[in-house]
């Protein structure tokens, strides 16, 4: 079976990779494979901490996709070569003041009546488990089973592996699709039995597409900030405030994020959002004062209108979705790739994604 892919992101890639592995003839498609939305990604892998009330399915797959986290990086390690960065960190949310310690009291409710594992610690509790944060700090609450990985690493890896199985990578920019068909900017068709949509925020542009489909997928900015400096980083584990993260990295460095921005496909960093992450960031964790401004960075995460991603079959029976996973790209590569692979392989949807077939917009839509 001939599959093309168009994106080559952390979800296209990972989806090569393991449709490949099952014995599909894989072409990727993108100009810059590994770029993106995925290298400008911190890597928190935290499904309860991102946890949003009302989304219970979303959660659902969030923590499936955790659970097989340690299992996909031990493979793509091993077949890529390459370390991804991932490890057990934690996360800790931390409320800044009396408005941020209700709002949490309140979240910290919400995820023990779904049954995820969330502890309550008072401020010096909070504080003697990691003494980089500010003094002032009002409480917070820790959640042990949250990871992280290197996404820059992680996409590095994913293309060694995808080379490895075979996968064919096309450096062309995608310019319009059509049954079982991709055609490139410059005007060839690349043909399969089958065509995978994974290109992120861009997966609407594509001429061609149906109309009800481009409409489902919208372009999110956020905007980073990477820190380093000698010695160990003043945080641990994840911290994650009201209006801010950060992930620490073993390389003594910092990622501090991120902006969630309607400014359409615009990519320009600010001043503003700069400010606003670093004076955020320093509240919580003073001795980031003492780092090193290295990279500003912004990209477009791929919304839809419930913040769920759109994985499956459409009415084109050879066109499938795998994209608009809003902000949790990183985090569900393994579960979308073991899904999309077989759903490929067989034509069967595996039930930890029917819930987000696109087909569940189609009664609003028509």
């Amino acid at each position: 079976m001939r599959v093309v892919v168009v994106g080559g992101g952390v979800i296209g890639l990972s989806i090569a990779w393991r449709a490949a592995t099952r014995g599909l003839a894989v072409t990727v498609v993108d100009p810059e494979p590994g770029r993106g939305a995925s290298g400008v990604a911190a890597g928190m892998l935290a499904p309860v901490t991102e946890v949003h009330y009302g989304e219970e399915e979303l959660l659902a797959l969030n923590l499936e996709s955790a659970r097989r986290y340690p299992r996909f990086v031990a493979d793509l390690e091993e077949a890529s070569g390459i370390r991804t960065g991932y490890r057990a960190s934690g996360t800790v949310a931390v409320a800044r003041d009396a408005d941020d310690l209700a709002a949490l009291d309140e979240l910290v409710d919400y995820q023990r009546g779904l049954g995820l594992d969330v502890e309550r610690l008072r401020s010096r509790e909070l504080r003697r488990l990691e003494p980089g944060l500010a003094p002032g700090v009002r409480g917070g609450a820790v959640v042990a089973g949250d990871h992280q990985v290197d996404p820059r690493r992680l996409v590095a890896a994913l293309l060694i592996a995808c080379r490895r199985a075979g996968v064919t990578l096309r450096g062309e920019r995608a310019a319009g699709i059509r049954r079982r068909s991709v055609i490139l900017s410059g005007g060839q068709a690349v043909d399969g039995d089958a065509v995978v949509m994974a290109a992120g925020a861009w997966s609407s542009g594509l001429e061609g597409l149906p109309a009800e489909l481009a409409a489902l997928v919208r372009p999110v900015k956020g905007q980073i900030v990477r820190l380093r400096g000698a010695g160990t980083p003043a945080i641990s584990r994840n911290v994650r405030g009201a209006e801010v993260y950060l992930v620490p990295r073993s390389e003594e460095e910092v990622v501090v994020g991120a902006t969630v921005e309607e400014r359409g496909f615009d990519v320009e960093v600010t001043a503003g959002a700069v400010h606003e992450l670093l004076r955020a960031a320093i509240e919580l964790v003073p001795d980031v004062t003492e780092l090193g401004l290295v990279e500003t960075a912004a990209g477009l995460r791929p919304g839809t209108p419930d913040n769920a991603p759109l994985l499956g079959t459409t009415a084109w029976d050879d066109l499938v979705l795998a994209t608009g996973h809003y902000r949790n790209g990183i985090l569900l590569a393994p579960v979308t790739a073991d899904a999309v692979a077989e759903l490929l392989a067989t034509g069967v949807a595996p039930t930890e994604i029917v819930a987000f077939s696109p087909r569940r917009f189609e009664r609003v839509l028509t």
